[in-house]
């Protein structure tokens, strides 16, 4: 990998203020509090890479470095992470009403959730500056993920999660040696704990979502790889679990990076942030035409993953689907888990809840008119249902040794 390797990362910048910071030392948030975003040399890029020699790259998402921060191949970590499958779903697309539907499965990657993404760029940019551990707040998926990493990268992990998470993800982090525990609360909770612990410890990073500049440029290689997957066109309509959003900010900002590339032409697609209705901080903004949400209460919902009552990015979100003309909608819970059911058995496809609720919009969205139904329509489904047993509900009759199956049930 190392011939001809490079990265133009250039320095970061203030989401709010525009204002520059150094790239190569460790950072969390600007001083304004705001997210910091990894900003590169576009035009080296563009001078020095073609999408043709993309295509003939290894097919994971450092196949795009060129625009990821790591700036010397030997600190990669890497579990084979990218180029998830963009899959037609003609069956459960003509049931919606909506025959050009799509999902990029990252139940496949590793670690079974779109986690992996953030975690590989920014585990791998750790190392690259010294850090020593990692620590961080989660509602499961993104600490499996960042814990197994870490390990792969030598390097001591400290998660900290709300008690309700999903047990799978409890056991990945053990199991990697990380540093559990478990909080008789929300990932806000956690998070006060997370700051309070690092505060304490020499050479720990905390790596809460939008703390840190680099796992938001491993989620955007999801926005990379669907317009390449679609021969370099972008879809007309993205859909996205909404949480604390850092997903559907990195579409965003992969979509106007290849933009300037060169990469891309024409609208950009338009982005829906999908939330559930027990903790819709996001879509309450989007529907008061506010910049900013506020805290929602009593925030609970069985999509466990996007129940974030105050997301540190939510302008970022909040801009990211205003610019492109989308919108933001919540469903319900008994919404969710029927378009997860009716999905797995009209396509064979076990979606994550968080995913299913996209899935759930857009036939919410094609029976408002919102979708017109001749749209290429891009789900993201963030993760394996097979990490979420409990979604399931398994009530079958058993049977004795000596019993027959029924001839027709």
């Amino acid at each position: 990998m190392s011939a001809g390797y490079f990265s133009a990362l250039s320095h970061l910048e203030c989401s709010r203020t525009g204002e520059r910071s150094e790239a190569d030392a460790v950072q969390g948030t600007s001083a304004a509090g705001a997210p910091l975003l990894a900003r590169y040399d576009l035009e080296r890029v563009r001078a020095r890479v073609t999408r043709e020699e993309i295509a003939g790259r290894a097919p994971d998402l450092w196949r795009y470095r060129e625009v990821l921060p790591v700036r010397d191949p030997r600190h990669i970590v890497s579990l084979g992470e990218g180029m998830t499958p963009l899959l037609p779903l003609p069956r459960y697309g003509a049931e919606l009403g909506v025959p050009g539907l799509l999902m990029k499965d990252e139940g496949l990657i590793p670690t079974g959730s779109f986690k992996a993404r953030g975690a590989a760029v920014g585990v791998s940019r750790a190392a690259e500056l010294g850090v020593r551990g990692i620590a961080m707040p989660t509602n499961g998926n993104a600490g499996a993920a960042w814990s197994v990493y870490a390990a792969r990268a030598g390097l001591r992990s400290l998660i900290a999660m709300p008690v309700d998470a999903p047990e799978i993800t409890r056991r990945e982090c053990v199991v990697a040696g990380a540093e559990l525990y478990l909080v008789d609360g929300l990932i806000g909770d956690a998070g006060r704990l997370v700051a309070a612990a690092v505060a304490g410890r020499e050479g720990y990073q905390e790596v809460s979502t939008l703390k840190e500049p680099y796992r938001l440029e491993g989620k955007k290689t999801m926005g990379y790889e669907i317009v390449e997957q679609l021969g370099w066109r972008a879809p007309d309509v993205i859909l996205y679990p909404t949480g604390g959003g850092v997903g559907i900010i990195g579409i965003h900002k992969a979509l106007r990076e290849m933009r300037e590339l060169g990469w891309l032409s024409g609208e950009l697609p338009r982005l829906v942030a999908v939330q559930a209705a027990g903790c819709a901080p996001i879509v309450e903004a989007f529907e008061r035409g506010e910049r900013e949400s506020v805290p929602f209460p009593d925030a609970r919902t069985v999509a466990f993953g996007i129940t974030v009552p105050k997301a540190l990015g939510d302008f970022l979100v909040l801009d990211a689907v205003r610019e492109t003309g989308g919108t933001a909608l919540a469903v319900t819970d008994e919404e969710l888990l029927a378009a997860q059911r009716a999905l797995a058995r009209a396509e064979g496809a076990f979606v994550c809840p968080e995913g299913a609720a996209c899935f759930a919009a857009v036939g919410r969205l094609r029976e408002s008119g919102w979708l017109r139904g001749g749209e290429r329509v891009v789900v993201l489904n963030t993760g394996s249902g097979l990490k979420y047993p409990e979604t399931v509900a398994v009530d079958v009759p058993t049977l004795p040794v000596d019993g027959r199956i029924p001839a027709r049930p």
